[in-house]
């Protein structure tokens, strides 16, 4: 019996997971990326050297091909191009203009705030503002590029000075050449991980996030379930699906990010129309027992979602290696009989390069609870 055949947009180590979970399902899997020797080529049962935002090229390979369902985890980039093929098969996805909203900043405030619900005020920049255009805007200030993940070109602003030197440097990192200033909403920092599929949306796991302190932010772990009380997830998960409505969120994993105020009030920070990046495809199974993965592939074959709940762990945890003191507690929590120890990728041990956002960081390990 022929095998069915996937597209899989995207080659590094986030479709690594993808790749080898479709493989195990029995899919013929075809993965498109620039040949730069990332390690989803060697994966993959066929590799296609074509950018993963040559959308036309790609479609037109599958045609070839026999190819009619795709697939991508953890990139705003790779989701586009996704979305744009399921479409071109006549397969359920989210729209061409959510997907313009969701992975637009900016465009993702406007909408959540014209819509009433909590987010932090903001102004879009192309260039330094005045003191006037931030006038009844409260410091410490957030400056970010409009379309950047993996906390680049993110920065802390105190003061006016401060702001001037931030932006053009935020600038620098967008693609479009545009950045957000924001209000700084103080409060611990979480994410939802959802799923959707025909507009109805299911709460996999709140997770607590952790960060570097200012001016980046960069992610240093990630625990799930989070440590918000549950009595408060009810009003929670009521405001975090109120913004998947409001962008247009249908289908498909999304992982909105927000902070929560003392009255646990969510204020959304950013919305990820897709899986979130920090290997939170383990990550959740581990805490969860949902095939976070499968799920993905079952919408891009145009399946509902298998939300059975398989075996799983009390809890999960990722943590990130920053600095040399990171190594020792990573072989702390190994030797600590309380948890398991899932997996552990160290770069090297020749640490000695600041990390300025998240793809300069050292390594990881993933333990859980027992």
């Amino acid at each position: 019996m022929e095998k069915k055949k996937i597209a899989i947009i995207g080659a590094t180590e986030f479709q690594l997971p993808l790749i080898k979970e479709a493989k195990q399902l029995g899919y013929e899997t075809y993965v498109f990326a620039w040949e730069s020797g990332d390690v989803g080529e060697a994966e993959a049962d066929h590799f296609v050297p074509i950018s993963v935002i040559e959308k036309d090229r790609i479609y037109q390979y599958c045609v070839d091909n026999g190819i009619d369902s795709a697939a991508s985890i953890g990139s705003d980039i790779t989701i586009l191009t996704v979305n744009y093929l399921l479409r071109r098969f006549h397969k359920p996805c989210n729209s061409e203009l959510t997907d313009e909203i969701a992975t637009n900043k900016y465009k993702a405030r406007k909408v959540v705030s014209e819509k009433g619900l909590l987010c932090p005020k903001f102004i879009l920049v192309d260039s330094v503002p005045s003191e006037e255009d931030l006038a009844g805007m409260k410091y410490p200030l957030i400056v970010k590029p409009t379309d950047r993940s993996g906390s680049r070109g993110i920065y802390k602003s105190l003061n006016y000075e401060e702001v001037k030197k931030a932006v053009p440097l935020s600038i620098a990192d967008s693609f479009e050449k545009k950045a957000i200033v924001e209000e700084f909403i103080d409060g611990p920092e979480y994410s939802a991980e959802c799923f959707s599929y025909k507009g109805e949306h299911k709460l996999l796991t709140l997770t607590k996030k952790y960060t570097t302190e200012a001016p980046n932010y960069i992610e240093t772990g990630h625990d799930q379930p989070s440590d918000i009380p549950e009595e408060y997830h009810e009003k929670i998960t009521k405001q975090i699906f109120e913004v998947l409505d409001a962008l247009g969120i249908e289908y498909g994993a999304s992982v909105p990010e927000f902070r929560i105020d003392e009255d646990y009030n969510a204020h959304i920070i950013e919305v990820g129309p897709r899986m979130g990046g920090d290997h939170f495809c383990h990550l959740v199974p581990l805490s969860t027992g949902y095939d976070y993965i499968k799920m993905v592939i079952d919408v891009a074959e145009g399946r509902k979602p298998d939300y059975t709940v398989h075996e799983h762990y009390k809890k999960s945890c990722i943590r990130f290696i920053m600095t040399k003191d990171d190594i020792e507690t990573m072989h702390q929590v190994e030797a600590d009989d309380r948890y398991k120890m899932i997996e552990m990728y160290l770069e090297n041990n020749d640490i000695n390069d600041k990390v300025t956002n998240s793809t300069d960081r050292h390594g990881y390990y993933i333990y859980v609870e027992k």
